[in-house]
């Protein structure tokens, strides 16, 4: 069967009939002129919105609805001894109360929880070398002098610790004095020097023996084959 035809109702026709026209509030909004802030409102509220970054800028200055503090003005509380997950720990950054807060406790390296050390359980030799030990107390110690120091001695006296200590080059001679072979440019030594009880270094030795000096050293007395 052949579908009917909707009829138009009398609205839909009244609507397509009805001219348009522009409505009279928008008409109304266009036509009427912004107001213009002053300049004056304008510095106020771009000064708000600097000093209040997120707060509304419409009423210019600062009202007691805008009042802030700064930033940082009040910090978060630490909640200590509140366990590892704040940082602070069960002691709230007091630390212990015996041996941890005393001054150089703990234990060293080698503590091994009370059981008798690695370096103790080793079987070793008795009578350690003392020379291995502080250096103060067991180490030899020379006063050193060096050759360019030489360079204005009077051949005629004899270069001992005694004399340099008169001379003033050294001030004192612990375990001996012991000559090395620094130089210096236009400093030559002079010939004849005469050596007691003072050791040398193998470039001093090289130096003074050129310079023709006796450094007092006996040579042993070969022996016949």
């Amino acid at each position: 069967m052949p579908e009917k035809k909707k009829k138009a109702t009398p609205k839909a026709a009244s609507k397509k009939l009805a001219p348009k026209t522009a409505a009279p509030k928008k008409a109304a909004k266009k036509a009427a002129p912004k107001a213009k802030k002053s300049t004056a409102e304008r510095t106020r509220a771009a000064i708000a919105a600097t000093r209040f970054p997120g707060l509304p800028t419409g009423r210019g200055g600062t009202t007691l609805a805008t009042l802030r503090e700064n930033h940082g003005a009040r910090p978060k509380r630490t909640r200590v001894g509140r366990g590892h997950g704040s940082g602070m720990v069960k002691t709230a950054g007091e630390g212990g109360k015996g041996q941890t807060v005393r001054s150089g406790g703990g234990k060293g390296p080698a503590f091994e929880g009370g059981q008798t050390p690695w370096a103790r359980r080793l079987p070793h030799r008795r009578g350690y070398s003392q020379k291995a030990r502080d250096i103060g107390h067991f180490r030899t110690t020379y006063a050193v002098v060096n050759v360019s120091a030489l360079a204005g001695w009077d051949p005629k006296l004899e270069v001992s610790p005694q004399s340099l200590i008169g001379k003033r080059l050294i001030s004192k001679a612990p375990h001996g004095v012991k000559i090395l072979g620094g130089t210096k440019p236009g400093k030559a030594l002079p010939a004849g020097l005469v050596f007691r009880d003072v050791l040398f270094s193998q470039s001093a030795r090289d130096a003074l023996l050129a310079a023709g000096a006796n450094l007092g050293e006996e040579t042993a007395p070969s022996v016949p084959e």
